[in-house]
């Protein structure tokens, strides 16, 4: 078959239409599994956990199961439970599409769920500043807003060096050193060894 001027035919597996763009494409590192934790046998752990309408969970695929597995997409995303079913827990995840933002409701089986510690910190505050209005109402002086909320980070405090223990116990000042141009010298038998 003879080909003309502007056609060519494409070497295999490269070229025009090698892309593939099916629903586990481009899933070769994303799905595998760690150097040996391969094999089916999931932690009992993943289907001791008790899921509730509600309770938040980061949706992290298991390639050991295939069945119940949400799309890549939703690999590492956290959502909220909103509803439970034997084997499976509905999901919804909000889904960020050009300027718009959907709430995604998907339903996945358990071994692809981990109860999420997203909110740890956000408990943790509220647990704190219930206990600093506490101790404020008991004293009867009302509780700083400074109290309450979040702080940034300030500079770090100042602090003075120990010359002592530098070298010698003075400061040093170090300045480059300048580049002086030396041409390479050729030993003395350098042509009886061509």
């Amino acid at each position: 078959l003879a080909l003309t001027q502007g056609h060519h035919r494409a070497a295999m597996g490269k070229g025009e239409g090698a892309k593939s763009t099916g629903y586990r494409a481009g899933t070769r590192d994303l799905f595998t599994k760690k150097f040996r934790s391969n094999g089916y046998n999931a932690p009992i752990t993943t289907f001791m956990r008790n899921y509730k309408v509600g309770d938040v969970v980061d949706v992290v695929c298991d390639s050991r199961q295939q069945k119940g597995m949400p799309h890549k997409y939703y690999h590492g995303r956290t959502g909220r439970i909103w509803n439970v079913t034997k084997r499976a827990v509905g999901v919804e995840i909000n889904k960020v599409r050009r300027e718009r933002q959907f709430v995604k409701r998907i339903h996945v089986r358990m071994e692809h769920l981990r109860p999420s510690k997203s909110a740890a910190g956000h408990l943790a505050r509220i647990k704190s500043n219930e206990a600093i209005k506490a101790a404020a109402k008991k004293s009867g002086t009302p509780a700083p807003a400074s109290d309450l909320k979040r702080q940034p980070f300030g500079p770090r405090d100042g602090f003075e060096l120990a010359l002592d223990k530098t070298c010698e116990g003075k400061v040093h000042t170090l300045t480059p050193v300048p580049y002086i141009f030396r041409p390479l010298e050729r030993p003395s038998d350098y042509s009886s060894r061509l």
